[in-house]
């Protein structure tokens, strides 16, 4: 059932608090008393709630479960990652929608995805370095052959895409953490000779290329935007038929220790966060171990991005190679840079699998080592779009350009269940859950507050005890929904 925009986020009522980047936080001690109240939080399939705030619970204690009840068991004295933020990409399509809304609902987007109060709290946002798929045509930032980047320009960034990311900054209280990606280096600059389809960065273009990244964060930062990172290059293993650019792994290796890694720190950005990969889970492990095998590329890489793309059959997402690297490589950090529904289809809007998609693999690649969530488009038209080659997706929110009218998808509430509740330098910590049809992560946020999502993606209704330290309180997982806790 499509709702009106603002009844759609008139039930979000708790906001959270996101501290800037690189401040260290420190995560206060919870001890859970008698009569502990939780806030509870709610979106199911067949019903209107949509992270609606139901009625508090009430811990009291409980001591040893029996096998018969089922229980989601929490343990905030065993920490791990710490929570960089959560949000979604600000790409070409996203901004040239943005713009075609009038003014009005142009803040309704900017409030439901960044306002802390009104909305679900984005923390983090994404851009497209040169044009992407989700661009109205292919651009560059220089002219044709110009290999010392005399004629570097951003004027492409500067219609839609930059006033947005702006926008956005100031709805998050410039919390925001911003960071971008290349979908290819300018066609003159590859063997192939064309932005698409593929094709190799030349070697003699390396330098100007290693340039290119510099440049555009001085431009970004010269518009009051800072720029937290980037990363090498969006889907290195990846022949498209939009901007795409391959790197083998020791060729993506040699680029950042050679050329990307001492160019960035020579031009005084040092503190800039370089991120290798960018692709999905499938070969994360074979990329992770050839970069760390050569102790330079510690010197210049933050970690490791992701997408979910890698299975094409409808089989389980293979979530734990996220656990292969992180054990491999516990130094290393890494985080999720990309992940979308395809085949748009508008008579879809309302399809529960969308949000679960989001719910399941948040849970799991977090329970798994992410330390950062990023969806992409957080706002496309009515035709999945614009894209210049056809490559029509979901996003969270669709804005109707004809119409103006504003279309939530499940996945909107999905994220929200984390990024709004779930603080910049939370610690995740234990959450057990003792049946299979739910699922489960817990954070303990820099204010002493716990969250707990538990997601329940079968046809069964289950009663269950949220536990912790010997304490429980009752709650009920209704069939194919998401609940958080904020305790």
């Amino acid at each position: 059932m499509k709702k009106a925009f603002l009844a759609a986020i008139s039930v979000f009522l708790l906001g959270c608090s996101a501290p800037p980047a690189k401040v260290e936080v420190k995560v206060e001690k919870f001890n859970l008393a008698e009569n502990h109240v939780s806030a509870v939080y709610t979106t199911a399939k067949d019903s209107s709630l949509r992270l609606t705030k139901g009625e508090n619970l009430v811990f009291k204690e409980f001591g040893q479960p029996v096998e018969t009840q089922v229980c989601v068991f929490v343990d905030p004295s065993k920490t791990f990652q710490e929570m960089l933020g959560i949000g979604g990409a600000i790409t070409d399509a996203s901004a040239e929608t943005f713009y075609k809304l009038p003014e009005a609902k142009q803040q309704q987007v900017l409030d439901a995805y960044f306002n802390k109060e009104k909305g679900i709290g984005y923390n983090l946002v994404r851009t497209n370095i040169n044009s992407c798929d989700f661009s109205s045509s292919s651009y560059t930032y220089v002219n044709e052959g110009d290999k010392e980047l005399k004629s570097f320009n951003i004027e492409p960034d500067r219609k839609y895409k930059l006033p947005m990311i702006k926008k956005a900054m100031e709805a998050a209280g410039d919390k925001i953490i911003f960071y971008a990606s290349p979908w290819s280096p300018p066609a003159w600059m590859k063997d192939n000779n064309n932005m698409l389809f593929g094709g190799k960065l030349m070697k003699e273009f390396y330098q100007s290329w290693a340039d290119y990244y510099v440049k555009f964060i001085q431009e970004y930062e010269k518009e009051g935007v800072p720029v937290w990172g980037i990363t090498i290059q969006n889907e290195p293993m990846a022949r498209q038929i939009w901007e795409s650019c391959i790197y083998t792994a020791e060729e993506e290796r040699d680029f950042l220790k050679y050329y990307l890694g001492p160019t960035m720190h020579k031009a005084g950005f040092a503190d800039k966060n370089i991120v290798m990969w960018d692709h999905n889970r499938d070969l994360i492990y074979q990329r992770a171990s050839t970069y760390f095998a050569d102790p330079e590329v510690a010197k210049y890489a933050w970690g490791m991005g992701f997408h979910w793309y890698e299975d094409w059959s409808g089989g389980v997402p293979v979530f734990e190679n996220i656990r292969r690297v992180q054990e491999a490589f516990p130094n290393e950090k890494i985080m999720f840079t990309e992940g979308c529904a395809e085949s748009f289809d508008s008579s879809r809007y309302e399809a529960w699998v969308l949000g679960e998609e989001y719910g399941r693999s948040m849970i799991h690649d977090f329970n798994n080592g992410a330390v950062a969530w990023t969806d992409w488009n957080i706002l496309l038209d009515e035709t999945g779009g614009p894209n210049h080659v056809g490559n029509f997706c979901f996003a969270p929110m669709h804005g109707d350009t004809r119409s103006s009218e504003l279309t939530l998808t499940n996945s909107y509430y999905y994220i929200g269940h984390f990024s709004k509740f779930i603080q910049q330098g939370a610690k995740r910590i234990i959450a057990s859950p003792s049946r299979s049809q739910l699922i489960s992560t817990a954070y303990l946020n820099p204010d002493g507050k716990i969250v707990v999502v538990v997601m329940n993606e079968s046809e069964i209704k289950t009663e269950f005890f949220l536990w912790i330290d010997g304490k429980a309180a009752p709650a009920t997982s209704l069939p194919r929904s998401i609940m958080t806790f904020v305790l």
